[in-house]
């Protein structure tokens, strides 16, 4: 009966790596094996998973929907081995997904919580924008998410906490003398931000919005470093996450860093889980541990 299981791993492979001859050396069978066994796949289904060519093998239409289902089957058959053979929670191993402008503040001081907790479980933490967390949580690529709860529905979410915003700009900018920024002081203004495969993103456009400032397509940054550093060029008023404006932005002397004080001028931040998936304390420990470290950093804790 196919698809087995084995040529699931094949044809995933193949998506990731982009070729044949690379996907059969990382599964250590032959190429034509590897290749033949897809084969029989689309022969048996009537589809074409990949189109070959000098470049590579990419992935059809009809393909891409095959992985990412693919991947979800084989997610939760790991999932399904580690839960039965270890004690521990999550089976021994939490595959974590967070937002780059989280992770690098407020992770450290969880891992060290859970590594005292629970030394023997294994945390394996990936930094993506928002649209690729949604879709690591689907697919079963990643275990948990921390991120911003609207983007992600038909998740088991419990809140963590609230980040306020703030602005940086150039050390000569107006701004740059004011104590905190208020709406009007935007007006006019041109905001940075990140592309809009952030939910930063589509905050900012609300801000601007309210605010009568300005969001050019031209100035989008890849990372919250890069609208830091145009910020510094006097391009615009870069608007930041609390966390990295407190633990990063404000040490950096080619910026003022200013507390941004207008309605909706913040961000809610989430814990996921995959909603099909039964709740147990495990989940309950990580929550208390992430929100643990975010009192921490004095953050807006969120109430059980």
């Amino acid at each position: 009966m196919r698809p087995t299981l084995r040529q699931l791993e094949y044809i995933v492979a193949v998506h990731q790596l982009g070729g044949f001859g690379l996907a059969a050396d990382l599964l250590h069978v032959s190429q034509p094996s590897l290749s033949n066994q897809i084969a029989a796949v689309e022969a048996d289904l009537g589809v074409r998973l990949f189109t070959r060519g000098r470049s590579g093998a990419q992935a059809t239409a009809k393909g891409l929907e095959f992985i990412h289902r693919a991947r979800r089957i084989l997610a939760e058959v790991a999932n399904l081995r580690s839960v039965m053979t270890s004690d521990l929670p999550f089976g021994g191993r939490l595959r974590l997904g967070t937002l780059p402008s989280i992770g690098p503040y407020l992770l450290p001081q969880v891992m060290r919580a859970l590594h005292r907790d629970q030394p023997d479980l294994r945390v394996i933490v990936r930094e993506e924008n928002t649209l690729s967390l949604d879709e690591g949580i689907r697919n079963g690529r990643f275990d948990a998410i921390i991120s911003t709860p609207e983007d992600h529905p038909n998740t088991w979410q419990r809140p963590l906490f609230t980040e306020a915003l703030w602005v940086a700009v150039a050390t000569d900018h107006p701004i740059a003398a004011l104590k905190q920024v208020t709406a009007a002081d935007l007006t006019g203004q041109r905001l940075l931000t990140l592309d809009t495969g952030h939910r930063l993103a589509r905050i900012v456009y609300g801000l601007a919005g309210l605010s009568g400032g300005i969001v050019s397509n031209d100035y989008e940054g890849t990372s919250l470093d890069s609208i830091l550093l145009m910020a510094a060029t006097g391009a615009g008023v870069a608007v930041l996450p609390d966390l990295f404006a407190r633990r990063q932005a404000i040490h950096r002397e080619e910026v003022a860093v200013r507390p941004l004080a207008m309605a909706d001028a913040n961000r809610g931040i989430s814990l996921m889980f995959p909603a099909d998936q039964p709740v147990d304390d495990s989940r309950k420990r990580l929550v208390a541990a992430i929100r643990d470290a975010a009192s921490a950093l004095h953050l807006a804790v969120a109430a059980e």
